[in-house]
Parts: structure tokens; sequence; C-alpha cells
């Protein structure tokens, strides 16, 4: 028996609720941190930074579970991914972690969200829909990991030396996968938008 597709947002929107919330705690350690020092405060912000991405695989598996998929849930998830990379990235430009040429990889990253929340818009506008890739999977894996390891920072490059360079590394990878995913969609409209 098919389940029906709710309209309203229930308990599985609840993970997505958290994501949001994450994003000022995260700003406010990484903040506070740079203000008084230490590396407490920054291992604080990478496990909320953690558990904000973990919600991102529940309140997907819960709503299909609970079967309350909701409009309001897909409007409300690609935003909180949304808030929690594009502010994450902003403070890390801010605190220095990212400067030089590693601004550039963040500002392709957040482009790219820019531009795929239109172009879905659009698409959604024309019934189209375009689904989520395994490279668009790997892309996202990839950009959480390293936002998450350049979180840690200065405080896991004395925990490990080199961290931060990994993360760096690893942002620069998920720029590129970003650019090729985000054509994929841009490739979607043109040719719709042609046809139509």
């Amino acid at each position: 028996m098919e389940r029906a597709v709710s309209t309203s947002p229930g308990l599985a929107s609840l993970p997505t609720y958290g994501r949001i919330a994450a994003v000022p705690a995260v700003v406010g350690c990484m903040y506070w941190q740079l203000l008084h020092g230490g590396d407490a405060l920054r291992w604080v912000a990478l496990a909320i930074f953690i558990a904000a991405g973990v919600t991102d695989v529940l309140d997907g598996y819960f709503a299909r579970m609970w079967g309350q998929q909701s409009s309001f849930g897909r409007m409300l998830d690609p935003i909180a991914d949304k808030l929690l990379v594009g502010t994450t990235l902003l403070m890390l430009t801010y605190d220095g972690t990212l400067n030089g040429p590693a601004v550039g990889a963040a500002a392709v990253i957040l482009c790219r969200e820019i531009l795929v929340s239109g172009l879905r818009e659009f698409l959604a506008e024309l019934n189209v829909k375009v689904r989520v890739t395994q490279l668009a999977k790997w892309k996202t894996t990839l950009q959480m990991t390293a936002i998450g390891i350049l979180v840690a920072g200065p405080a896991g490059d004395r925990l490990l030396p080199g961290v931060t360079a990994a993360g760096l590394a690893m942002l620069w990878m998920a720029a590129l996968l970003t650019l090729w995913t985000g054509f994929d969609y841009l490739k979607a409209a043109v040719r719709t938008a042609i046809e139509r």
C-alpha cells in the first residue's frame, strides 16, 4: 500500500530544525574562540557541525520511515544545508582559516549553491525533476568533511600537523566537483528552456 505524502511538517522535520539551530551555535563558538583563544570552543564547534551533518541523513530517513515526506520538508532541507555550509565558510574566511586562493574555492561552492537553488526553482515551476546523482552525493560528503576538518583548523593542527592543509586540499576537490555537478543542473535547465 502506498503511503500518502504529507503536506505539513512532522516529527521528521525536527532534525532539519536542529541543523538550522546549529548554524548560530557553530558561528558563536568560532567567534568566541577567535576573541578569547584556546582550542576548546573550536572542538565544540566541530562537534556541533558533525551533529548537524548527521541530521541531514536522519531527516530524510525518518521522513521515509514514518511516511512524513512533505513539501515543506523538501523546501526546508536544502535551505538548512545551505545555511550551515555558507555560514561556516564565511566564518572560516573571517577567522583566517580560509585565505588567499582558498577563498576562491569557498566562493565557487557558494555560487554553485545559489545557482542550483535558482535552477531547481525554475525547473520545479516547469514540473521537471532533476535527480540527485551519485556524484553530487560524493561532492556533498567531500564538502562537509572538508569544512569539518577546517572547523577544527588550528586546533587540529596542534593535535596533528597538516590538518588544515588536508582540509584545504579537500575543499578544492569539492569545489571542482561542485562545478561539475552544477553544470549538470545548468544543462538540464537550458535543455528544458529550449524545448519549451
